[in-house]
């Protein structure tokens, strides 16, 4: 008995460990658009994904701020908040985004930086309450989107999502990013439904309300 009790756990325990996820996916689905599908909003919202050891932006992240740029080229938003980790004067992943953006010919006025998006709670509760976003498109890629989504929908931003998956990401990339999905996934849930946390703050620097409702 004892036996079959901890087989039926062990099988049943990825199908749990899975299902936020697939849930999750299931309803962000269906707020997800192509850059040319996407409803215009007031604000991109573009989340951090690392930087190589000369302070260069990634290829992931490249393609996020490449994905922010065109939305705001088709004239989709009107601004672009980059939001990143900036934990030392050496490793500041807004102001590299800020200037990959730059060069690809999106105006200094069009772009707002957050300093301390060091997770994607961060960034989303920042966006709500600190920056005042109350609608945005979410730019980051599919494997990331759903949960991205789901944070600043609990949160109260009225959000729909572009995936910037511009390239062939090399399969181990993706397969350990899908898989760091599912602790990442739960975390997310513990965090808007239990814990709460209010990430670091500083001085609101709201958008005009006109481009925030």
């Amino acid at each position: 008995m004892i036996l079959r009790i901890a087989a039926l756990i062990l099988f049943l325990a990825p199908a749990i460990l899975v299902l936020p996820r697939f849930i999750m996916g299931w309803f962000a689905r269906p707020n997800t658009y192509t850059i040319a599908e996407a409803p215009s909003q007031p604000v991109a919202i573009v989340f951090g994904a690392g930087l190589w050891r000369d302070g260069s932006p990634t290829p992931v992240l490249r393609d996020r701020v490449a994905t922010a740029a065109q939305l705001y080229f088709d004239r989709k938003v009107e601004k672009i908040l980059m939001s990143g980790g900036n934990p030392s004067a050496y490793y500041n992943e807004p102001q590299a985004m800020r200037d990959y953006a730059r060069s690809l010919g999106v105006p200094e006025e069009a772009i707002l930086l957050d300093f301390a998006g060091q997770r994607t709670y961060d960034t989303c509760f920042r966006a709500r309450h600190i920056f005042g976003i109350a609608k945005a498109i979410l730019v980051t890629q599919s494997f990331h989107l759903p949960r991205a989504w789901y944070i600043c929908h609990a949160l109260g931003i009225s959000a729909v999502g572009v995936a910037s998956d511009l390239r062939q990401y090399r399969r181990a990339s993706w397969f350990y990013w899908n898989l760091r999905e599912i602790p990442a996934t739960l975390a997310a849930l513990w965090d808007v439904h239990v814990a709460r946390p209010r990430p670091l703050m500083g001085k609101p620097d709201q958008i005009p309300p006109w481009e925030a409702q």
